[in-house]
């Protein structure tokens, strides 16, 4: 006996193992296309009574399937076009065109299938994503022994080696010297990153070298990589409200094929011509076009390193109008630099920094974080604080050392202390008043120079529609002023109070509009929105998850990409929507004067459902390019 090479035996399992899933998932699809070669059986064996009996009972079968559907939809106030459908398979059946009811049976039972292929075809990005998520990790101990755990009993402190090739498992800090990761499945960066002892590495990085050691600093179900799956399958099992006013296109639809076939009827009083209008107005790329389409921009957007949390949100941005950003962390770098200290007897620059730094210590603010570093690089060593609370975008009140300080913004610091001496600032500076002992110490003189790919963004946000572009910030108006200028924004609101941009947002006349932010404060701001944008590649997890976009990268142009990528997307839904009508409406017409048999209608209106469908697969790839860059 020859046996066939074991390569040839794995296809050949293979082969069967998809098939059985295939008749698992379409199991109606399968029972038609097995009704139909049998009705071409009995047409061979010259059964004409069995054929008819046969083909007509299967789809009469199928058509009360549907309509018991069809019924609970209505009950629950939806509509659909599923009326046509059935319609048209009970009058062909009545005409005694049962092949035709069976293509109708087709390609009713195949559209789910077309759909989920179509689907799987725009989720490519979007499921790469998933594939990635590690569920090993490689845990050391004392010893360097290593070993395998499931991601999920990880803790932070743990020590993690992650071997060439391999996904890091959670939020980590690198230990070893260096190493080279590839972050494009977070960031959509196409070059290796290279990172250096003591710098944070995400999960769902790769890493593209040798082997190195990370501590972990987050559990798995805390780490960025988990909260980007979590979103991207919410994002995948959404249902935007253009598939819903897809839905509503089927009343004016149905009520116009319906007049289409009873003129018919006043015409020829032929009850076959009216079966051949109802089989070519069953209008599936209606509800399969959308879909399919907003799955495209969603993988568009996660391939840009953009994370879009619900279909919806791409119809929103569609439309977008007005952009409002923050300042700090999102129009600027984010990293404050300390220029000047400037000191009032009896301290002197030394004793405002340090004491300010050790205060600082107990605030989230970005400022904060500057102003530790700016202490610890000139060698000046922290206190710790008895006593301390953060007033949310204020400032930070602490007893450090025995001294009783406050710093923060002018007015919180004249509020404990009295008088306070405004200190002059240069353009894009920006000043933290410090009081020491119920008076005033000094002031601290910080710059945050704007992002360099600011002014593209608002240059393309413009070109895109975008008319009025503000910002809204707790800074001081000089200083947010200098930097709207140099970036091209339209309107400047300053020293505002969270609050107030919620308000600012809500009451803008431009709508809808986008708001842009990365820290805790932009929180309800971002909520505020119609879209909201959170720059999650540092950005804090509340802005993420009040966002309905998130950035995965510092690269600010990103914002511009997701509105294009939203426009596109609605472009090419709607195209694939009026298409899909648009062609069964000539359909129609033509099949109204008699010229067109039910068969031949049928199979014309399965080609109408691919070209819809293949129009929408259209959303997956970049659009018109912008004034300087693609999408």
């Amino acid at each position: 006996m020859v046996y066939p090479p074991p390569s040839q035996t794995l296809v050949a399992t293979g082969s069967a193992r998809r098939g059985r899933r295939l008749l698992r998932r379409y199991p109606l699809v399968f029972a038609t296309l097995a009704v139909g070669a049998v009705v071409l059986v009995l047409f061979a064996a010259g059964q004409q009574e069995a054929m008819q009996w046969l083909g007509s009972g299967w789809a009469l079968l199928v058509a009360a399937r549907v309509a018991t559907r069809m019924a609970r939809d209505l009950l629950a106030g939806r509509w659909g076009v599923d009326l046509l459908a059935v319609t048209a398979i009970v009058a062909t059946v009545v005409v005694g065109e049962y092949v035709a009811a069976l293509v109708v049976v087709l390609m009713l039972t195949g559209g789910q299938a077309l759909e989920d292929y179509a689907a799987r075809r725009a989720r490519h990005e979007l499921r790469a994503l998933l594939e990635r998520a590690p569920n090993r990790a490689h845990r050391l101990d004392r010893d360097d022994l290593v070993t395998d755990v499931p991601v999920e009993e990880v803790l932070p402190g743990d020590r993690l080696l992650v071997r060439p090739a391999e996904v890091v498992p959670v939020d980590g800090e690198l230990l070893s010297a260096e190493v080279d990761l590839d972050e494009s499945s977070l960031t959509g960066e196409s070059l290796p990153v290279t990172r250096y002892a003591g710098d944070p590495v995400l999960s769902g990085t790769l890493n593209t070298e040798h082997a190195v050691v990370v501590r972990a600093a987050a559990a798995a179900a805390d780490s960025q990589y988990t909260r980007i799956v979590a979103m991207v399958t919410e994002a995948a099992e959404s249902r935007a409200p253009v598939v819903r006013l897809a839905d509503r296109y089927a009343v004016p639809f149905t009520a116009f094929a319906f007049l289409v076939a009873g003129l018919a009827w006043w015409y020829h009083g032929d009850a076959t011509v009216v079966a051949e209008v109802l089989v070519v107005a069953t209008p599936c790329p209606l509800l399969i076009a959308a879909p399919v389409a907003f799955l495209g921009g969603m993988s568009r957007a996660a391939h840009a390193g953009v994370i879009v949390k619900d279909a919806g949100t791409l119809e929103r941005l569609s439309a977008v109008r007005a952009a409002a950003f923050d300042k700090t962390g999102t129009i600027t770098t984010g990293r404050p630099e300390l220029r000047a200290v400037h000191p009032r007897a009896p301290w002197d620059a030394d004793d405002v920094l340090r004491l300010a730094a050790s205060a600082e210590q107990y605030s989230s603010h970005v400022l904060a974080t500057s102003v530790r570093a700016a202490a610890e690089d000139r060698g000046l060593r922290l206190g710790t604080a008895s006593e301390a609370e953060e007033e949310a975008t204020h400032g930070v009140v602490a007893k450090v050392g025995g001294h009783d300080v406050v710093v923060g913004k002018r007015a919180r610091v004249a509020r404990a202390v009295g008088d306070v001496e405004e200190q002059a600032l240069g353009p894009g500076e920006l000043a933290v008043y410090v009081g020491i002992d119920g008076g005033f110490a000094g002031a601290l003189v910080m710059s945050d120079l704007p992002r360099p790919d600011a002014p593209t963004t608002m240059t393309e946000l413009a070109w895109l529609g975008v008319s009025e572009r503000l910002m809204v910030t707790g800074d001081a108006r000089s200083t947010a002023e200098h930097v709207a200028r140099s970036v091209g924004l339209t309107q400047v609101h300053a020293e505002c109070l969270p609050e107030d941009k919620v308000r600012i947002v809500r009451t803008l006349p431009v709508r809808p509009v986008l708001a842009v932010g990365d820290g805790v404060n932009d929180a309800p701001f971002l909520a505020a929105a119609d879209v909201g944008v959170a720059m999650g590649a540092r950005g804090s997890t509340a802005a993420s998850e009040s966002a309905d976009v998130v950035v995965l990268t510092e690269d600010l142009t990103k914002v511009a990409t997701a509105v294009q990528v939203g426009r596109r997307t609605m472009t090419v839904a709607l195209q694939s929507i009026w298409l899909g009508i648009g062609l069964s409406v000539v359909l129609m017409l033509v099949a109204a004067t008699g010229a067109v048999p039910a068969v031949l209608g049928a199979l014309s209106q399965e080609g109408v459902d691919l070209l819809a469908i293949l129009n929408s697969l259209r959303a997956v790839r970049p659009g018109r390019p912008g004034p300087r860059r693609g999408s």
